[in-house]
Order: C-alpha cells, then structure tokens, then sequence
C-alpha cells in the first residue's frame, strides 16, 4: 500500500519552535539586538556555521520576540516538513502521480489509500481564530511594533521578508498565496514586490484594467508547513493551502479577515488587511537580495494596512537574503526534491537533479539523463526550458546517469573534461529572473546548455569514446578487509 502521511505535528510556530528547542536545535537571545543592521550580522554568522534557529526575545524598538533561520539546514527543514528525509514528500508526490491503474486488492487499496490522502487536503473555514485576538484598524495601525528588519546598509528601509501574501483574482475568484519582501514605507504602508513572472502580478493587472482596488492580505507566522507552502513553484491552477494539506496529512485551518474579502491561516501569528489601489505605486528599494547584489530602485504596487490582528502573544518570524550560503539554501532543496518525480514525469529520461544554492537555485540546473538517443541532452534543455519557473534557469549541465549530480567535484570534472565546446554547447536567449542584474535587458537574456554526456558515432564522434578508469571491486574489497593493517589511519 502506498505511504499515507502521518497527522502534522506542528498546528503553529510556537510549536515547531518547542520542538526545534527540545532538540537542541534553537538558540534563545535574550539581550536587546537592534533589528537595524545588527540582527543581519547575527544571523549570517550562524547560518554559515550550521547553527540553529534563533529567536531573539528583545528586539530592540519591539515587544514581540523574532524567530529566523527555521530553514537554515535540511535537516531542519525536513523537520519543519514532518519528515525524515526531504525526498520523502517527492516518493508521495510520486506515487500519486501515477497513471497507472490499480490491479487487484492490492492495487485497491493503494489506491484507497491514496485517496485518503486527498481527503485531508482541502482547508477548512473556523469563525474564532487565534491571529485575531488583537486587532487594530484605522489609525491605530503602526506597523512599527513590528520588528521588521534592514538586512544590508543600502537597503531602501525596513522589509517584512516572511509574510505570506494572499491576493485573488478579481474575475474567477482564484486565490494566490506568494512570498513577495515588503518595504515598510510609513506606519500604515507597504510596498509589494510583485515581479513580472508572479501570479499577484496578474491579478493586480486585471483589477488595474478593472479600476478596481485588489484586496491584499498579509499573514506573518504561520506553521513551517504553510510558510513553505507559499514559496513553492506550484503550477497556478494548484491552491497553496491544498499543498499545505496534502504536506500536514490534515486540513488547514482558515479564518475570514476582518476587513477585506480574504481568508488567512487562523494560526498565524501577525496579519495585515488592506488594499492595492489601481494606478498607484511608489518607489521600492534598494534591497540586498539572494543574489549578493544591491536590486535597483523600482516602482511597485503598494497595500494601505487597514487592519493589523495578531495573538496576544505574537513572534515574528523573518527570514534574510544575501549571497549564498544562507537560510533559503533549506527551503530550495526542499523544493527541488518535493518537485523532482513530477519532472520526471513530464521529462522521463532525467534520473535527477540538482539546483545548486550558489547559482541561487534558478540560475543552473544539473541534470541526469539515461541517454537512449543522439543529441538527447540537447532534447533535455529545451525542454527545462519550457517547463514552469525552471525556464528562467540560465545554465543547464547535462551528465551521464552514472553521475552523481549532487557531487560538485564529479561533476566539474565531467562538464570540463567531456566537452567540446564548439559542438557541445549550445547558446539560446530566453526570460531571466526578474532580479537578474547579469542581463543585458530586464528579464530576458543569455542562456547556455552544456552537454557533459559521453558522445556517440551518431553524434558526429568518430574517434571512439575512452572507458573511464575504474578500479576492479576485487580490490577494493581486499583493501576495504585490510584497511587497518596498513595503518593509514
């Protein structure tokens, strides 16, 4: 029968943080830190020694304590996910993405089993919910009681790095939950960072055709599951709070907001109600972003904040961007073993990939094939290239399947020694990242697929490709058996 996923553990922050804690894995700071710049420092120190998630008691300015690096490891995302290992989801994901028939009990079952799982999916409405327990609206909204931090000293202010932004789209009604940094402009607004390849973007265009104002809602906090909910690359017709669902093996829980016609995570810790106006954006930036590089200044839409509600006792929970390595480096590979069986599915030759954290997941993709025919790696760019978000992927290195894509040093060595870059590169133009600096136009620009596979007579080789050294695995096995004898150690 088929995994069925277990009930979630963790129906808010406050306990994934008990569990990070009893582990060992969190790191109270009870001396005042200002969130100004010094926060920043703290934090990239220990994301760069693997250290634990951290939850500064006082903030400086700020009675609500703040909680960052909850993603900083896999390890503790695998956690943060309810599972041992990340490709656990990916082997679920999988099995339901079967096309296959059941055959027999047996297959009944699986398939009974699978459909449990989609049952506990949906997310459910409840009235009374715990972000709302203090409310503020009109002129009691200060945002300023949050602990919102500048990150880097050119940033353009103060950025909210972790809410949950819900939009939906004006004509058919489909909800959309991003990631988006938000620059806190004054006490009451903020500016969204809807780049030109995100779904909110389209659904303010519409509204902005429409004359309409587009109800934005912002939810800080939530449980690990839906804050990674809201940075996977989900196709759009798939609800983030159904992936959340089929994640937790349970329903989300959600409330109506107070003043806009939106629903939130009823668990979250902070949210933020108000409006983008048509027509109406400011100056956003600059900001340090994951690239290690200051993005300019540019105009974006803005939310005037009419309600801000929270629990009686709320954390803040953020994250910081800078050049690689840093706390994202946990929720991309989250996202790039979740995702793998459905590439698979839709490119059958890859065996497996790797999105490595110093090309900031988007900008080069390693892939494994089973090479069956002439020029098939080749085949495997083009189409990463029209699949999703991966076509803003700048590099694609094509391997044998014997390569372990996860082994840097492997494959270097392939991608420097098995190409002839006359035949075996292959240069294209295509959409870039909105943030890209490297491009020469904003969001289109170069792109390269190296092919790094053994070369055939088919091909245009003629010279007979060399077997690769490998020892015999008598002898490895005789020095394995003998290891101690020789002292090495």
């Amino acid at each position: 029968m088929g995994s069925v996923a277990p009930k979630f553990p963790y129906d808010d922050l406050q306990s994934f943080l008990a569990a990070l804690e009893a582990d060992g894995d969190l790191k109270r700071i009870s001396a005042e830190v200002d969130p100004h710049l010094e926060i920043s420092e703290i934090v990239q120190r220990v994301v760069r020694d693997g250290g634990p998630a951290l939850l500064f008691e006082r903030p400086a300015g700020s009675d609500i304590p703040l909680a960052i690096n909850l993603f900083g490891t896999t390890s503790r995302t695998a956690k943060a996910l309810g599972v041992g290992d990340l490709d656990e989801i990916g082997q679920r994901i999988g099995e339901l993405a079967k096309p296959e028939l059941p055959v027999g009990w047996a297959g009944i079952r699986d398939g009974l089993g699978k459909l449990m799982q989609l049952k506990s999916v949906p997310p459910k409405r409840v009235k009374k919910a715990p972000c709302q327990e203090v409310v503020f609206t009109g002129d009691d909204v200060d945002l300023n009681m949050l602990p919102g931090l500048q990150v880097w000293p050119g940033d353009g202010g103060v950025f909210h790095n972790f809410g949950l932004t819900h939009t939906k789209h004006p004509e058919t009604g489909k909800r959309n939950v991003g990631l988006y940094r938000l620059q806190q402009h004054d006490e009451r607004t903020i500016g969204l960072h809807w780049q030109i390849h995100k779904n909110s973007t389209s659904h303010y265009a519409e509204a902005e055709k429409r004359g309409e104002r587009l109800p934005v809602a912002v939810a800080i906090g939530a449980d690990p599951v839906m804050a990674y909910a809201a940075t996977a690359p989900l196709p759009p017709d798939i609800d983030e709070y159904l992936f959340a669902g089929f994640l937790r093996g349970e329903r989300v829980e959600m409330t109506d907001c107070l003043t806009v016609p939106l629903q939130v995570p009823a668990n979250a810790q902070i949210v933020l109600e108000g409006w983008a106006e048509p027509g109406e954006r400011l100056p956003e930036g600059p900001f340090g972003d994951h690239t290690g590089f200051y993005t300019p200044v540019e105009p974006f839409p803005v939310m005037h904040v009419e309600a801000m509600t929270m629990r009686r006792k709320p954390i803040y929970h953020t994250i910081i961007t800078s050049a690689p390595p840093q706390e994202d480096h946990g929720l991309g590979k989250a996202t790039e073993r979740t995702f793998l069986p459905l590439v698979k599915i839709m490119i059958p030759e890859i065996v497996d990939y790797d999105m490595p954290a110093a090309g900031v997941f988007h900008n080069c993709v390693i892939v494994s094939i089973d090479k069956k025919f002439p020029k098939q790696a080749q085949k495997v760019m083009s189409a990463i290239w029209g699949l999703q978000m991966m076509s803003l992927t700048k590099l694609i290195v094509v391997v044998d399947a014997d390569c372990d894509v996860h082994d840097y040093r492997e494959v270097a060595w392939r991608a420097l020694g098995n190409v002839d870059y006359s035949r075996d590169l292959l240069l294209t133009e295509g959409p870039v990242d909105h943030l890209d600096h490297a491009s020469y136009h904003q969001f289109w620009g170069g792109k390269a697929g190296i092919d790094a596979t053994a070369k055939w007579p088919e091909e245009g080789y003629t010279r007979g490709w060399p077997e690769a050294m490998r020892m015999s695995a008598s002898v490895k096995a005789t020095v394995d058996r003998r290891w101690k004898e020789y002292g090495i150690d």
